[in-house]
C-alpha cells in the first residue's frame, strides 16, 4: 500500500515558526513515578506532534502510537505503529471540538508560566487542566484541553498528574525517520483501535466455525481430525515461548447449530512424553491405553496417570446453553436472546508446559445431534501480565471427563466405591508450594441426582486429609438470556435456572487451586472421595474431575 502523502507531507517539513519542545513526566501523591517514559511534545502556532522519549530515541517497542495536530482545522492524526512496518492512520476533526470543560477562575504558575484552570469529567475521574497562553501556542501531552492553550499539567482525582517539566526552543523538527520504510494505511476509528489493540498481544488462531456434532458422517481432514462421531475435534497447534511474566488466555464462542440442550464441553492438550498417551486411545480405540480400578467392577480407561501414560490436561471446562441463537425464534415476553456465548479464562499457570511446545489441542462437546454445536477457539499471550503463578513444574494426575463418551469411554462412576479415585505419583525433585489445580462437576438424573444434590468432594494426601468443600453454584439464572430452548416450569422456573453441582448452562467452571504445601521427592498418593448418588433404574450419577500437580522445583 502506497504511503498516504498527504498526511505526511507538513510532518516532514522543517517548521519554520518558533518550535518548542515540551517534556511532560507523571507524578503520583506529588512524587515522580519511576522509570517512566516521558512524554515529548513538539509544538508551534500551526502544529503540535506528541510521542515519547523511547519512540524518538528509537528504543520504542511495537506497538507504539504518536499524534499530530493540525491548529489550522483542528485535524486530529493518530498513528500506530503496528508489526511487519504496517503503520495504521486514523484521521477525524471532532475529538477536539467534542470536549467540554468548565473553566475556572484559579490560576498558578507551572515553569514560570501563567497557568489558567479548567475542569471536565472522563469515565467517573475528574480532570483538572492547567494551560497557559503565554506563549500563543495550543498543545498538551494528551488531546485533553488543547484548543484552551499549551497544556502544562493535568491532574486525575487530585492524586495522578502529568505535568511539564521542561519547555525548549528548538530550531525544527522532523518525524520523517520514523516513517520510513513503512507502509501506512489509512483506517476509520474502530478499525485502528481494533488494529492496535490486537498487536498488542499475540494471538494463536486454533478453530473456526467448526462443527461438533454426532453422525457418522463426520470425517477428518488435513486440517482437523475428528473423532467420536464428531464429538471430539483436534489440531496440532504450536506454542511460542512465553515468558514467566506472561499472561495467557483462552476464549472460545459457542452456538447451538441443531441442539437444544446443554452439553458438557472441555478444551484439552495430550501430553506425549511417556510410552502411551490419549492420542492412542483415539486412534487406537480406548482399550489401548491403562485403566484404573477401585473395585467396584469397572475399568475406567485413560482416565488416571500411570508409570507410563499421563491423561488429558483439561485447559477449560464448560457447558453450552439449551439451544442459543439456533432456538431464538422461540419467544418470550422480555426476552431478548443472545447470539452466541463467549468463554474467556486465564490458563497462565501452564506457562511452563506450553512455552515452546506443540500439542494436540482440543474440544469436546458430548452430544448426540446432527447438528450439533459450532465453536471458534483461540489463545492469546499477554507481556508484562498479572501473572499470580510462579510454578516451573506441571504433571497431570487425573481427568474423569470421558471426551470419548461415543467412543467407548465410560462414565465416571467410581465414586460410588469408599476408594473414589486414589492417584500414585512419583516426583524426581521436591517440590516447593505444590497445589493441585482441581476441577469438578456433577451429573446425573433429576431431582435425585448429583447434578441438583450438593455432594462435599473430599481430598486426601498421602492418606491425610488435605481439602473438603461442597462445589455448588447458586448463579444460573443470571444466564437465562443464553438460553432460549430451556424448559419452562409451572412454578415460574426454567431448567437454566436451577442451582447445580458447580455448573450452570453458558458457563465456565473455575478450577480450585488446593494447597498441599512442600513435597519431598518420592512416592504420594492423592485420592478424591465423593458421596455419589446411588443409581435409580436407568438414571446414574457421576463425576467429572480432573486434576493438575503445580509447584516449583
Amino acid at each position: 500500500m502506497k504511503i498516504l502523502h498527504f498526511l505526511l507531507l507538513f510532518f516532514f517539513a522543517n517548521i519554520s515558526a518558533q518550535t518548542y519542545k515540551i517534556t511532560y513526566k507523571s507524578f503520583f501523591e506529588g512524587k515522580e513515578r519511576e522509570n517512566q517514559d516521558a512524554v515529548i511534545v513538539f509544538a508551534n502556532a500551526s502544529e503540535n506532534f506528541i510521542a515519547t522519549e523511547k519512540i524518538l530515541n528509537e528504543t520504542k517497542e511495537i506497538p507504539f502510537e504518536v499524534q499530530k495536530i493540525s491548529r489550522s482545522n483542528n485535524e486530529v492524526s493518530q498513528f500506530a505503529f503496528l508489526k511487519n512496518n504496517v503503520v495504521s492512520a486514523f484521521t477525524d476533526n471532532q475529538t477536539l471540538a467534542n470536549q467540554k470543560l468548565d473553566l475556572k477562575e484559579e490560576t498558578k504558575k507551572i515553569l514560570g508560566y501563567n497557568c489558567k484552570k479548567a475542569i471536565t469529567s472522563i469515565n467517573s475521574n475528574r480532570m483538572e487542566v492547567w494551560y497557559t497562553n503565554d506563549l500563543k501556542i495550543k498543545g498538551g501531552p494528551s488531546l485533553l484541553g488543547q484548543d484552551l492553550g499549551l497544556v502544562l499539567e493535568i491532574v486525575r482525582n487530585g492524586s495522578s498528574s502529568t505535568k511539564a517539566v521542561k519547555i525548549e526552543k528548538v530550531k525544527n523538527f522532523n518525524s520523517e525517520s520514523l516513517f520510513k520504510n513503512k507502509i501506512i494505511s489509512k483506517n476509520d476509528e474502530l478499525s485502528h483501535k481494533d488494529l492496535l489493540w490486537k498487536s498488542r498481544f499475540t494471538t494463536i488462531p486454533v478453530f473456526e466455525n467448526e462443527m461438533i456434532n454426532f453422525s457418522d458422517q463426520s470425517k477428518s481432514d488435513e486440517k482437523i481430525l475428528r473423532f467420536g462421531n464428531g464429538t471430539i475435534i483436534l489440531k496440532k497447534v504450536k506454542f511460542p515461548e512465553i515468558g514467566k511474566e506472561n499472561n495467557i488466555f483462552l476464549q472460545l464462542t459457542e452456538q447451538s447449530n441443531g441442539d437444544a440442550y446443554d452439553r458438557t464441553g472441555s478444551v484439552f492438550i495430550i501430553p506425549e512424553n511417556k510410552e502411551k498417551s490419549f492420542f492412542d486411545a483415539l486412534t487406537k480405540g480406548i482399550d489401548s491405553v491403562p485403566f484404573y480400578e477401585n473395585g467396584n467392577g469397572k475399568k475406567y480407561k485413560g482416565m488416571v496417570k500411570t508409570e507410563n501414560f499421563e491423561p488429558t490436561i483439561e485447559l477449560m471446562r464448560f457447558f453450552t446453553p439449551f439451544g442459543i441463537a439456533q432456538f431464538n425464534n422461540l419467544k418470550l415476553k422480555d426476552k431478548n436472546w443472545h447470539e452466541k456465548v463467549s468463554y474467556r479464562q486465564d490458563i497462565s499457570e501452564f506457562q511452563q508446559i506450553l512455552s515452546g511446545k506443540e500439542f494436540w489441542t482440543g474440544v469436546f462437546i458430548g452430544n448426540y445431534d446432527k447438528g450439533g454445536h459450532k465453536i471458534s477457539m483461540e489463545i492469546t499471550i499477554h507481556k508484562d501480565g498479572l501473572n499470580v503463578f510462579k510454578n516451573n513444574f506441571s504433571m497431570p494426575l487425573f481427568n474423569t471427563l470421558n471426551v470419548m463418551e461415543m467412543a467407548g469411554q465410560d462414565y465416571s462412576t467410581m465414586f460410588n466405591s469408599p476408594k473414589g479415585l486414589l492417584v500414585n505419583f512419583t516426583l524426581q525433585k521436591d517440590l516447593k508450594n505444590a497445589q493441585l489445580r482441581y476441577i469438578t462437576t456433577g451429573h446425573g438424573g433429576w431431582e435425585n441426582g448429583d447434578e441438583f444434590v450438593p455432594k462435599e468432594n473430599r481430598i486426601f494426601l498421602n492418606g491425610k486429609p488435605i481439602f473438603a468443600f461442597t462445589p455448588w453454584r447458586t448463579d444460573c439464572g443470571s444466564y437465562r438470556l443464553y438460553n432460549p430452548a430451556s424448559g419452562n416450569f409451572g412454578n415460574g422456573l426454567s431448567s437454566s435456572d436451577y442451582s447445580r453441582s458447580n455448573w450452570c448452562p453458558a458457563t465456565t467452571t473455575n478450577p480450585n487451586y488446593i494447597t498441599l504445601g512442600d513435597l519431598k521427592a518420592g512416592n504420594h498418593t492423592i485420592q478424591i472421595q465423593i458421596p455419589q448418588g446411588e443409581n435409580e433404574g436407568s438414571s446414574f450419577s457421576s463425576w467429572n474431575v480432573s486434576g493438575v500437580l503445580l509447584g516449583m522445583e
